[in-house]
């Protein structure tokens, strides 16, 4: 795969050697040459530009055009938003990831201005704080799709109605999906006959139409009725 990657500051740099070690072919536009010579030499396996992401003659000479994806990473997000425009207007490029510096411009980072995904930092870090303290909700992870499809994360209550049945039997809607159960620090791949237990944690896609019949499922509890005691002095309470 080819990915082209704008803005080789820490973000950047990660993100490319990571890819660079999964075999992908990764090519690095940074217009700072302070930055450009201090992160060239640990990443000398790809291909470096010292251009403007944010004019199209940079983007030509650095091939976007054949990229599979480009990853709008810069400090800026004026910049990233440009970056992500041209890499979707001017040069097709299937696949536009776009970084979120400050959580009030999430909204600007949509199809309009070419991005297929967002990363804003801030909404993942509150993502994973809610998961890591709420049990029986459905935490959205991310998403994909211009947000029309999440990654959804659920930690299963004890009395939630799909603790003790199988996925089959759970009946999950034609356009979601559960893709893993973590169980006990375990990956649990599931299949049909995979039966959801207490403390489970279930991530599932889901599309927009189907997140609120995802969330009944697994979110939905079991209502213990009072034992009788409890009525008969609810009774009494009622007379006096």
């Amino acid at each position: 795969m080819r990915v082209a990657i704008a803005g080789a500051g820490n973000v950047g740099q990660f993100i490319a050697a990571d890819l660079l070690a999964a075999g992908h072919q990764v090519t690095l536009l940074e217009k700072d040459p302070k930055v450009f010579e201090a992160a060239r030499p640990a990443l000398e396996e790809a291909e470096w530009f010292p251009f403007d992401a944010c004019e199209v003659l940079s983007l030509v000479m650095a091939g976007v055009a054949h990229a599979d994806v480009m990853v709008a990473a810069t400090g800026d997000d004026e910049d990233n938003l440009v970056i992500s425009l041209l890499a979707k207007q001017e040069f097709a490029v299937p696949r536009v990831v776009a970084r979120v510096n400050n959580p009030k411009n999430h909204g600007l980072f949509t199809e309009a201005w070419g991005v297929d995904v967002a990363v804003s930092t801030p909404h993942i870090l509150r993502s994973l704080v809610e998961e890591a303290v709420t049990v029986g909700s459905m935490i959205t992870v991310m998403q994909f799709e211009r947000g029309h499809v999440s990654l959804h994360a659920v930690n299963l209550a004890d009395r939630s109605v799909a603790v003790g049945q199988t996925l089959r039997d759970l009946a999950v809607p034609m356009d979601a999906a559960v893709v893993a159960v973590v169980r006990e620090g375990h990956v649990v791949v599931p299949k049909e006959d995979t039966v959801l237990a207490g403390g489970d944690e279930v991530l599932v896609v889901a599309s927009e139409g189907s997140e609120s019949q995802v969330r009944e499922l697994l979110v939905g509890e079991d209502q213990e009725e009072p034992p009788a005691g409890d009525a008969e002095v609810e009774d009494d309470y009622s007379r006096s």
